[in-house]
């Protein structure tokens, strides 16, 4: 069972890391990589290089939506394909652990996605500016009812 007192602190703490995570990631693409090198980093991959800037600028919202607390929820479920991608088209390929040669494995952005996933299971958080709306027979049993 969750608890009720500090659970909302926990999501609160993991919905600021994921949101941290993910405004570093974009950052990482926009100064180190720049974003025309990340287009054709994806073309590398048989993406279009146009998705590169999609994923930017999902990153960047979606983090400072999980810091801010404005609609969380939605927001790490719109994360989630991005880490997911980041697995299939990049990362599976180098195997399971991070710091394998060539790009690093799946561990970590698995594990992130779990996260991701983790968050929108738990909630906005403490602190949220922004509660993500839920269809009334979410709602219900979000608060512990029966739907």
């Amino acid at each position: 069972m969750l608890d009720q007192r500090t659970g909302p602190y926990g999501a609160f703490i993991l919905r600021c890391v994921l949101g941290a995570l993910l405004i570093v990631h974009f950052l990482n693409k926009l100064l180190i990589f720049t974003p025309a090198g990340t287009a054709h980093m994806f073309e590398g991959l048989g993406l279009p290089g146009g998705l590169a800037y999609i994923v930017m600028c999902t990153e960047v919202v979606t983090g400072t939506c999980l810091i801010l607390g404005v609609w969380p929820r939605a927001a790490a479920l719109l994360a989630l394909p991005v880490l997911v991608g980041a697995i299939v088209f990049f990362h599976v390929h180098n195997g399971f652990a991070y710091n394998a040669p060539r790009g690093g494995g799946w561990e970590y952005p698995g594990f992130w996605a779990v996260a991701l996933l983790v968050q929108a299971l738990l909630g906005d958080g403490a602190y949220a500016l922004v509660n993500t709306p839920l269809p009334a027979a979410l709602a219900q049993v979000d608060r512990g009812h029966s739907a």
